[in-house]
């Protein structure tokens, strides 16, 4: 391949890091996955969405010199590829938006498809891991900065918490608390799953990619045999049904399906536009603690609860220990649970498991920064 193309192919992958999500340092690992997604004839519609990564047909005619037979063409074969999403905006007018590699784009969209262990598959879940591992390094080696950065970035996600206990199909106990400021205009969020899917007419099913690119590696989820419990609603449905990545479900089925990733004590997170919470939700992952991208390393989670615990009731059984997803409870010198740190997410994972009812959720709204793991 000559210098040119090679050009070209690191000139894409910055357009494509600039389209939103997580940017990734320009590596010879992300220019392979690159050249894995996208043939020569493609990049220079990739650098046309340089300026403006959301555009009409009108605009990208003008940014990219193809006709509009072209650029459908072009479409059709990105968006199934996870790389350009083609849905009308409110007003029904068609706009074409460049997607990022990570969060939400084109890792997402690979693997929650259903895939067979191809030599093909095999290595792009391979570059994938060890673009993972770089950005791993790389955030050890510079962790101040990592912490840094940490304290500026919006929620990539917020929690959604269970509200049934396991063991007794009560509702979990959620106190008020009546101190907690309230601005005058208060974005009201939806706090319950069943709320979340009243909302939507148009809701598909996934599977969990971080869960299938495990898979493919051969080192499977060692909390939950669920697999297609990756959720998308309203636009982004009716985008991942239509490009193979998923298939749409009746609100009953996924009910049932949300249920089932609450009995594996599996965390609701819900994802907004732009990691804008005041606009409506686009989708829901059911998170595992071994599998999935954002239980460890370095997130940011929008919550407005946390646990509380009832000593009284509490007889020490280590129950939420062994389910919490943050490391956030131990076992105080009386024997009874207690937390630790400020990484509470408020999932309610523990009261579901909590055979005693002696944990609560309180309402406490916060931002809960998990930083990156130290060098060792």
């Amino acid at each position: 391949m000559s210098e040119a193309i090679d050009r070209k192919y690191k000139k894409a992958a910055q357009v494509i890091n600039s389209a939103g999500g997580t940017p990734y340092p320009i590596t010879d690992t992300l220019i392979s996955i690159l050249k894995y997604l996208l043939d020569e004839e493609y990049l220079d519609f990739i650098i046309a969405f340089r300026r403006k990564k959301s555009q009409t047909m009108e605009q990208l005619k003008e940014s990219s010199n193809l006709s509009e037979e072209e650029i459908l063409k072009k479409v059709e074969v990105l968006a199934k590829k996870g790389l350009i999403f083609n849905q009308p905006n409110r007003y029904g007018v068609m706009v074409f938006r460049l997607m990022p590699f990570v969060n939400v784009g084109v890792f997402e969209y690979t693997f929650m498809k259903e895939l067979e262990t191809t030599e093909e598959n095999l290595e792009i879940a391979q570059l994938f891991a060890k673009l993972g591992s770089e950005s791993k390094e790389r955030l050890k080696s510079n962790y101040n900065v990592a912490l840094s950065f940490l304290k500026n970035m919006p929620p990539i996600d917020r929690t959604i918490p269970i509200r049934e206990n396991k063991e007794t199909g009560n509702e979990i106990e959620i106190i008020v608390n009546e101190e907690l400021e309230v601005p005058e205009q208060k974005i009201l969020l939806t706090q319950t799953v069943e709320e979340l899917i009243e909302k939507f007419d148009n809701i598909a099913v996934g599977h969990c990619f971080c869960r299938h690119h495990k898979d493919l590696l051969d080192n499977p989820c060692k909390q939950t045999e669920l697999r297609e419990n990756c959720f998308t609603f309203g636009k982004s449905a009716r985008y991942t049904s239509e490009q193979g990545f998923s298939r749409m479900v009746s609100k009953e089925e996924a009910l049932q399906i949300l249920k089932q990733s609450e009995q594996d004590g599996l965390v609701h997170k819900a994802y907004h536009p732009n990691f804008d919470m005041k606009r409506d939700e686009t989708s829901i992952c059911n998170c595992c603690t071994c599998c999935c991208g954002n239980a460890g390393g370095m997130t940011v989670n929008a919550t407005n609860y946390i646990s509380q615990f009832n000593h009284d009731l509490c007889v020490g059984c280590g129950t939420c220990v062994d389910h919490c997803h943050t490391n956030s409870i131990e076992l105080n010198d009386e024997g009874k649970a207690e937390l630790v740190g400020d990484y509470c997410i408020g999932c309610g994972v523990c009261a579901y498991f909590c055979p005693e009812n002696a944990i609560s959720l309180v309402e406490n709204e916060r931002i809960v920064r998990i930083p990156p793991e130290p060098q060792n």
